[in-house]
């Protein structure tokens, strides 16, 4: 019964993880709210388990933008010897995912032992869920004209910025970087699509880092089934939380997420002051 009851939590863990990647309400931050005031904790090793979520997650977004990521390797490469408007357009799109990785890469390698030990509070979550909402209540009327083609490197690099402030639990990665596009004038669609192809060496490059950790996992074995599970959840729950963000992104409703970033937050906030 034990062991049921731990895959039946992973299993909740993994969709409750893939249902709040993609939407700009930070994945992160919503783990830790429910490991501090659910009481649920993580069994086994921490890393891989979010080494399997995000990668199922990652699966997700190849999977939704997989005729984007087809069409962007084969004109990159055409590059090369065909010069025209639409391979220089997609070989410079993927120039420009590149520099905007640089950011959070760096950002990552130097201070996320630092960001993990004194951010990851639920305090810090509370307070930076309002910054997260404040961001997209600030563009939820913009609706910028500028599309693949028209990104700058000033783009990426601010992108990437934004990428980077998101290594902070409660700042939203997809919210984050989409603000920081529609801010510059890049159109919803556009926006949307670099933040989540910008999300894949992301998620790449956080598993390559936590592969020793894997491999160091003494409970792998023992919890493989409910590893998983919790793989099988954000898997599933990653592909419709995204399918519906870009319906929410085509429909101009950012403001949503705003208002329940500014209702969670400050709740977040006054339930730990009355529990300390």
């Amino acid at each position: 019964m034990e062991q049921l009851w731990l895959t039946l939590k992973f299993l909740l863990l993994g969709l409750f993880q893939g249902l709040t990647e993609p939407i700009p309400i930070s994945s992160s931050g919503h783990l830790l709210i429910a490991q501090y005031f659910l009481d649920v904790h993580i069994e086994g090793s921490v890393s891989t388990f979010a080494l399997l979520v995000n990668s199922a997650s990652l699966i997700a977004v190849l999977i939704i933008y997989r005729e984007d990521i087809k069409r962007l390797v084969v004109n990159g490469l055409k590059y090369v010897t065909v010069k025209n408007a639409e391979t220089k357009r997609d070989f410079m799109f993927i120039v420009y995912l590149v520099v905007a990785t640089i950011p959070a890469a760096i950002i990552g390698l130097l201070f996320q032992d630092a960001i993990d030990n004194n951010l990851s509070t639920i305090v810090t979550v509370g307070l930076t869920l309002i910054v997260t909402g404040f961001g997209l209540w600030w563009i939820r009327n913009m609706h910028g004209q500028r599309k693949d083609g028209s990104l700058t490197m000033t783009d990426a690099v601010i992108i990437g910025g934004a990428q980077a402030i998101a290594l902070v639990p409660g700042i939203s990665r997809s919210g984050a970087t989409i603000v920081a596009a529609i801010a510059r004038g890049i159109n919803q669609e556009t926006a949307l699509r670099f933040s989540f192809l910008l999300f894949i060496p992301v998620s790449l490059g956080g598993a390559i880092l936590s592969i020793t950790d894997i491999l160091n996992d003494d409970n792998l074995a023992s919890m493989a089934i409910p590893y998983l599970m919790a793989f099988i959840g954000s898997l599933v729950a990653s592909y419709f939380s995204l399918k519906w963000f870009m319906n929410i992104m085509a429909k101009g409703q950012l403001k949503y997420f705003a208002i329940y970033c500014f209702i969670v937050g400050p709740i977040v906030v006054l339930a730990w002051l009355v529990l300390n």
